[in-house]
């Protein structure tokens, strides 16, 4: 299936509008799973749902006619993005309305694990993130394809056309990083 996932991406590519057709129903479980990774660390009574997340991702994937897909990985790369992009503008709004909001903050590590537990405050991390990217994207990267994406470190060297090591090395390095940085919040 990931190949034929490649296949339809690099024809959506070439304006064939019916492989973005025959492309979605193909990705549309992963990028529910993918949501709801997202929507588990978010709080309960969260104004977006998994289903809306993935709405709202589509509709920004369709939308998205500059990308030149290079395969499954990086088709799930950008939209790991576009869903942190999607939780972080929300959760600024509600923060905006509610002069400082009621964020919970929880440490890098829990964060990190990448589990069901609560994740650490989107827009914290966000903004550490950020930071990070100011002198290295390729560490930030990092962390956003396999924190906010639930790529491996395999599909994330893909993606980023590194070896497995480096990731290693930079996934080690960036958490480290960011636990610095976010303890100064």
């Amino acid at each position: 299936m990931s190949l034929e996932i490649t296949q339809l991406l690099l024809a959506w590519n070439e304006g064939d509008d019916q492989a973005l057709d025959r492309l979605m129903p193909l990705v549309h479980d992963e990028l529910h799973l993918l949501a709801h990774r997202y929507m588990a660390g978010e709080r309960t009574g969260h104004p977006l749902q998994t289903t809306a997340l993935v709405n709202e991702a589509y509709l920004r994937l369709i939308d998205s006619s500059r990308v030149r897909w290079q395969n499954r990985a990086h088709f799930f790369a950008v939209s790991a993005q576009l869903m942190r992009r999607i939780l972080v503008d929300a959760a600024r709004s509600r923060r905006k309305l509610k002069r400082g909001g009621d964020a919970i903050h929880v440490s890098l590590d829990e964060a990190l694990s990448v589990s069901n537990e609560p994740a650490a405050d989107v827009i914290a991390l966000d903004e550490a993130l950020t930071a990070l990217a100011a002198f290295d994207v390729r560490k930030s990267k990092v962390v956003e394809l396999r924190f906010f994406g639930g790529l491996s470190v395999d599909e994330t060297a893909e993606v980023l056309n590194v070896s497995v090591m480096t990731v290693m090395r930079d996934w080690s390095f960036a958490k480290a990083w960011l636990l610095r940085e976010l303890e100064r919040t």
